[in-house]
């Protein structure tokens, strides 16, 4: 049952009563005696990203607050610098009538280091009840991070070994605690730079790295690498999923795609068995997407068409560019742009009438380079998302793009249309590990090039991911982007959700109707045509920064919500130079020669095989 409103609008007063429920179901206390430092600015805006409220609180108003009992009644939790909490503990001491009482009115608290490595020793020696805990400073080049085993704490990072040595080595290393109650949550061969203690029966988190991540800092690659910054990053990141997790955002379910880009559906596409690879898909458990260019629509042959669409589960096409040219949504004309990608999915739906191949209608940019024009172009199509390697478009003056932009489910900057991040198997497993840390799905990309070991290196690497400590859902990569969403429950037949794509599947998998509470950015909602939800169309509201609406469905039902934008004006005023056609075949041709027969004979020459 899909809810609607006569009168065309949502009802306000009541969003407005869920967002306060909302903000109740979150406790979070910033404990500072300077007034909010930088790390303290920081650690807010991760909480904020996360969904979850805080407040800033100086010691003696902390202490004011548990004495006339103000302190949240489901426990709060407390961030704290080490000198800040060691305060704290001696206020302990000196009015322990005034104190809360730890294990009732605190849930836990995160520590991390400010600089001052006596008061951080002084703090690990009280916590750890050890006076010979010692803290040293330590370079980690040619050190390994390893994560405990721990996968209530550390979840999907759970026994990850990561390289230390290109990571900020700015960080105190604790050793030779004898309590063997303390935990080492993340440790290297020279000692503990994160770990687990205990005060009053309440879990002390300590960080011995004195950074904090900045998620408002500007991106300066194409994507964001966990091992560059996994001190000021994932003790912190871990605690706040762990604190939190009953109320800040999460997914609701994990979810992955192989993208291999560019073969033609014949038997063999360089190193590419189509065969073989379904074999591999079913032994191993995962699933692939062709990044299929439209310019090949006539080219498939019957036994991969049949291998395909028998398939399904494994096997699923998606729209690589329109003729694959160089640089081809690189252009500013934003007319051009939409006709070429309505070109590029007239070519799909060719190929799907003749073959019967379903085709995801999301986008893969060939060389990974976009406009902020062409984000605008797709965005008017029946495209639902683009899946990209690269985030930062590629304009002589691109738009900022941060690195909470890029931590979110999918990139939202480019006139709202989304890009949805892949890797490749190099960037490691654990940069997968922690994009699903955030909610984002698992989507690796490779060429057919990774294939030319047999699949030895590809088969490995699956079988590393789905070793993580998480449920990784194989699907097609519509699916993905479809089941790709952030959400939070309100109430237990409350449920608020972001939407990224142009379409979202929604599944009420608990036993009693389910109300969800749907927002989606949007800067242009006077472009919208409608929303639909099973087909049938709802009404929506515009809010500040986006759209709001609300879906009712009973339990175990299922429906596809979807946002439609209006056509660009224009289609059709571009045809095309003969000679673009002509170069273009060229090269579909001769990148087909150098994948079939030349990369193949070089890697044999140089003995890569």
């Amino acid at each position: 049952m899909f809810q609607t409103h006569r009168n065309g609008r949502l009802n306000e007063s009541r969003l407005e009563a869920d967002a306060t429920l909302s903000m109740k179901l979150n406790r979070a206390v910033l404990l500072s005696d300077t007034g909010g430092s930088l790390p303290y600015h920081r650690i807010g805006k991760l909480l904020s990203f996360f969904g979850v409220s805080w407040r800033t609180l100086t010691v003696s108003q902390f202490v004011a607050d548990a004495a006339a009992k103000l302190v949240a009644a489901d426990k709060c939790r407390i961030f704290s610098s080490a000198e800040t909490f060691s305060r704290l503990l001696e206020a302990c001491d000196h009015r322990p009538e005034s104190m809360p009482h730890w294990h009732q009115d605190i849930h836990s608290a995160f520590v991390f280091a400010d600089g001052d490595p006596q008061v951080l020793e002084k703090l690990v020696r009280l916590l750890a009840g050890d006076e010979r805990a010692e803290l040293r400073h330590m370079h980690l080049r040619g050190e390994e991070f390893v994560v405990a085993n721990d996968s209530e704490f550390c979840g999907v990072m759970a026994s990850l070994r990561i390289p230390a040595s290109r990571a900020n080595d700015n960080a105190c290393l604790v050793s030779n605690i004898a309590n063997t109650d303390a935990l080492n949550l993340i440790s290297s061969a020279s000692g503990s730079i994160f770990l687990k203690l205990q005060y009053g029966h309440v879990p002390v988190f300590v960080s011995t790295s004195a950074e904090i991540i900045d998620i408002d800092a500007e991106l300066t690659t194409q994507n964001f690498d966990v091992r560059e910054h996994f001190l000021s990053t994932v003790p912190v990141v871990l605690y706040i999923k762990w604190a939190f997790a009953e109320t800040c955002w999460s997914a609701p379910e994990t979810n992955a795609c192989l993208v291999i880009d560019d073969p033609v559906l014949k038997s063999t596409h360089g190193f590419v068995n189509f065969q073989e690879l379904l074999s591999l898909m079913k032994r191993h458990n995962f699933s692939t997407n062709i990044a299929f260019i439209p310019w090949n629509w006539r080219r498939s042959t019957p036994k991969v068409v049949r291998l395909l669409r028998e398939n399904p589960q494994n096997y699923s096409v998606s729209v690589h560019g329109c003729d694959h040219t160089r640089a081809e949504f690189g252009s500013l004309d934003r007319q051009r742009l939409y006709w070429k990608a309505q070109q590029a999915l007239e070519r799909m739906n060719r190929h799907e009438s003749i073959t019967g191949i379903h085709h995801d209608r999301v986008m893969v940019f060939p060389q990974g380079i976009f406009s902020e024009a062409a984000m605008s172009a797709l965005k008017h199509t029946d495209l639902i998302a683009a899946v990209n390697n690269d985030v930062i478009c590629a304009e002589p003056h691109p738009r900022a793009i941060t690195i909470s932009d890029v931590w979110d489910i999918a990139v939202m900057r480019y006139s709202n249309f989304p890009i949805f991040t892949r890797r490749y198997p190099w960037e490691g497993v654990e940069n997968f590990a922690f994009d699903v840390l955030l909610g984002k799905p698992a989507i690796i990309v490779i060429h057919h090039d990774y294939c030319s070991d047999r699949c030895r290196r590809l088969v490995d690497f699956i079988q590393g991911l789905n070793a993580l400590k998480c449920a990784l859902e194989w699907r097609s990569l519509g699916e993905v982007v479809r089941r790709s969403c952030r959400q939070r429950k309100l109430s237990p037949t409350l449920i608020e959700v972001e939407m990224y794509g142009k379409e979202l599947r929604l599944e009420n998998r608990s036993r009693q109707p389910q109300r969800y509470l749907i927002r989606r950015r949007e800067s242009e909602p006077l472009s919208i045509k409608e929303v639909l939800a099973g087909g049938r169309t709802i009404i929506w509201n515009s809010a500040k920064d986006g759209i709001n609406f609300e879906v009712e469905l009973e339990p175990g039902e299922n429906t596809i919500v979807e946002i439609r934008f209006d056509e660009l004006l224009g289609n059709g005023a571009y045809t095309g130079k003969l000679s673009d056609k002509a170069k273009a075949m060229a090269r579909r041709y001769l990148s087909e020669i150098r994948d079939n027969h030349i990369t193949p004979a070089r890697l044999k020459l140089t003995g890569s095989r």
